[in-house]
């Protein structure tokens, strides 16, 4: 799995028109699931999420978490994150995992995060055209690959 932390002051996503999630203070997640990629992958992606610190503390330094300053998150599913783009200029999707393996562990994903945060999580919905509209803070932006935890 591979996710794309923003921190953000302020992120929304809106389908056909509709508002279907919004966050104040939180992290907008972008997330892409992998050929490969398991529930292991979401036991470890969840809590790493919810414990990164890359929120301000009282001296403007990065040392509290999401679940510290009662942050909300947006999961959004982006199987173009694992877009190789080494041969030519159209990239190719093969790595994405397939929408049956990917659409349960992203569904997963949102659940684990919600119990690590004491709340539920917005998202976004699998395989829509969404438009994502964020202000990201900082601005922090933050790569984890779950491949590379070791």
């Amino acid at each position: 799995m591979r996710a794309i932390l923003q921190r953000v002051s302020s992120a929304s996503v809106t389908i056909e028109g509709e508002v279907v999630s919004s966050i104040g203070t939180g992290l907008l997640v972008l997330l892409g699931v992998e050929d490969g990629d398991g529930e292991e992958d979401v036991a470890w992606l969840a809590p790493k999420i919810a414990k990164m610190r890359i929120f301000p503390d009282e001296g403007g330094l990065m040392n509290l978490s999401l679940t510290d300053c009662a942050g909300d998150a947006i999961v959004v599913s982006q199987f173009t994150l694992h877009a190789s783009t080494k041969k030519g200029n159209r990239p190719s999707f093969i790595r994405a995992a397939r929408p049956e393996i990917s659409e349960p562990l992203y569904e997963r994903f949102c659940e684990s995060l919600g119990t690590e945060l004491g709340k539920p999580v917005g998202k976004g919905r699998f395989a829509a055209d969404m438009k994502v509209a964020l202000v990201n803070d900082g601005p922090v932006t933050i790569v984890i690959d779950t491949r590379n935890r070791e």
